[in-house]
């Protein structure tokens, strides 16, 4: 028996899973909806899926390695996502995500100690014209400087 003791699925997740278990491309699919539920696939869930689909761990693992979509780790309770698509980019998005990195003492891609942030860069929000824009949980701040990231991150470090 595999290793799912710590994880439990939705009723709506397994009733998606038994929904798309013969339809081609069902793994990325259901995969898509474990991270939608959990926000990241953990191992104890590719177990569960591959025990459900009836489909190897190593294809799996496969999958979620090779698509960027896919996380791997918990992400933090507030996710912060800094914009650098072109205009972002352009306006300073760049020295935003720099900024968060240092004011939080956390690299791109990482989660803190705490497990209280996550950041990001992203290729596009959608908002160009308030550039540069970043997001946390899915509350957008736009026309975003230096000089606004502690004011915007102080009410989360007390959440």
């Amino acid at each position: 028996m595999s290793e799912t003791s710590e994880v439990t699925f939705s009723p709506e997740l397994i009733s998606f899973i038994e929904e798309w278990k013969t339809k081609p491309g069902n793994l990325i699919m259901v995969l898509h909806k474990v991270q939608e539920e959990f926000n990241y696939i953990s191992r104890e869930s590719a177990n569960l899926v591959s025990e459900m689909l009836d489909v190897p761990l190593a294809r799996i693992w496969g999958v979620v390695s090779f698509y960027h979509f896919f996380k791997l780790t918990k992400p933090g309770k507030h996710t912060i996502r800094v914009c650098l698509g072109t205009a972002c980019y352009l306006k300073g998005g760049q020295s935003i995500l720099d900024e968060l990195s240092a004011q939080l003492n956390l690299a791109e891609g990482s989660v803190s100690d705490d497990g209280l942030f996550s950041l990001e860069g992203v290729r596009c929000i959608g908002c160009c014209g308030l550039a540069p824009v970043m997001t946390i949980g899915g509350e957008v701040y736009g026309k975003v400087t230096k000089d606004k990231i502690a004011k915007i991150l102080e009410p989360l470090r007390q959440a």
